[in-house]
């Protein structure tokens, strides 16, 4: 039972033990989805057709984007009324990876595709109440290194992805144990210690000096913002070897990935520097203007390279800028969100930004690429991130 602190006083900070914990919690989600849905699920899908099978691969993936996005909002919602949310946590991590073993077992593409939107109802009830967690847990004054911490969950999510495939390193059979291993080994320290860690003034609704519409407002903007960025990440993420290769015909796979790696790496201190920073200067807002400016200019360098030198340079500057953005992005979102009480849903939509992109680029980039080439995508991309950098600025005015 938790003592409830005087009113009106700030919530205690969590250790930093809780913290790190809390942060390889989240780097587990990433491991359960993304050398899935990147490298292992392709893969399956080849084996069973003996060929590489786009039109499959883009079912699974867009069948598998809508069950995400609704599982996420119901599942923050049925957390938000039940109350609690690390017994939600546990039965997702555990159901999600049966399911995840039983993919490797599927007999067929229909299997697969059905497997994978029950898959993603599991792991959503993992990640969606994981998430409204933290905002019960963290105070203001430390969601922006909460933030910072956050980045790791790409990072890991990539280097899971390279491990689980190297060659001789872990044999194919295996692979999706070892991933379910992973993901265990990630999330349970931080769900079997974490109790009494919820902040009970965390659970009283924010009084907002500007009132509910102004409040609304920025929660709108919060949200666009973000699905603007995502949208670019989401394209980049999808099409990168596609575009290194129209630059420097031949360029290895495992280059790419290497290189996607790298830059979620190099993202988890910039993004923890950035969000203690803005935390011991009250200045949340800042580091996503200035990330989303630098997505957009690194962008720009990209549409303008010619040489496999400048490609790297304009990538580099985009991916850790956009990493960085989502990253705090996520753990100032926490700040913003009204209503306590419905934290597990309202973070499920916003979680919409992270699927929609998803369903959308893919013909996005088909309508554009053929007909103005990947400067003219990148040059949409930049727009885009300038606008997300304006919609976050005019907060800072208000």
């Amino acid at each position: 039972m938790i003592a409830a602190a005087p009113l009106g006083a700030p919530p205690d900070r969590q250790p930093g033990w809780f913290l790190a914990l809390f942060a390889l919690a989240a780097a587990g989600g990433a491991v359960a989805y993304v050398p899935l849905l990147t490298v292992l699920l392709p893969q399956r899908i080849a084996e069973l057709q003996g060929s590489e099978d786009v039109a499959a691969l883009a079912q699974v993936t867009f069948l598998g984007a809508v069950m995400a996005s609704l599982a996420n909002i119901a599942v923050g919602w049925l957390s938000d009324r039940s109350g609690v949310r690390r017994p939600w946590i546990v039965a997702g991590l555990v159901l999600s990876n049966l399911l995840l073993l039983a993919v490797g077992a599927a007999a067929s593409v229909m299997q697969i595709i059905a497997l994978v939107m029950v898959w993603q109802v599991a792991l959503n009830l993992m990640l969606s109440p994981l998430m409204a967690w933290a905002g019960d847990c963290f105070p203001d004054a430390q969601k922006g290194v909460l933030g910072g911490a956050l980045a790791l969950a790409p990072a890991l999510g990539a280097l899971a992805g390279s491990l689980v495939t190297h060659v001789g390193l872990v044999t194919p059979d295996a692979r999706l144990l070892v991933v379910a291993g992973l993901v265990s080994a990630l999330v349970l320290p931080a769900v079997l210690l974490g109790k009494g860690r919820v902040r009970p003034q965390l659970m009283v609704p924010a009084t907002r000096p500007a009132g509910p519409v102004r409040a609304r407002g920025l929660v709108a903007r919060m949200w666009t913002a973000r699905l603007l960025v995502q949208v670019a990440e989401g394209g980049m993420f999808a099409f990168l070897l596609y575009w290194l290769r129209s630059i420097a015909p031949g360029y290895p796979e495992n280059a790419a990935a290497n290189i996607f790696s790298l830059v979620l790496v190099g993202a988890v201190p910039l993004s923890l520097w950035l969000g203690r920073w803005s935390d011991r200067h009250a200045r949340p807002v800042r580091p996503l203007v200035a990330s989303a400016l630098l997505c957009a200019t690194g962008l720009l360098v990209m549409a303008a390279a010619h040489t496999l030198a400048q490609a790297m340079a304009g990538y580099a500057l985009f991916g850790l800028a956009a990493a960085i953005f989502l990253a705090l992005h996520a753990s100032h979102t926490l700040r913003v969100l009204p209503a306590p009480r419905h934290r597990g849903r309202d973070l499920g939509l916003f979680n919409l930004t992270n699927t929609v992109p998803g369903m959308v680029m893919p013909w996005l980039t088909v309508l554009l690429v053929p007909r103005f080439g990947y400067g003219g995508l990148f040059v949409l991309f930049a727009a885009l991130a300038l606008a997300s950098a304006g919609l976050l600025a005019a907060s800072l005015r208000r």
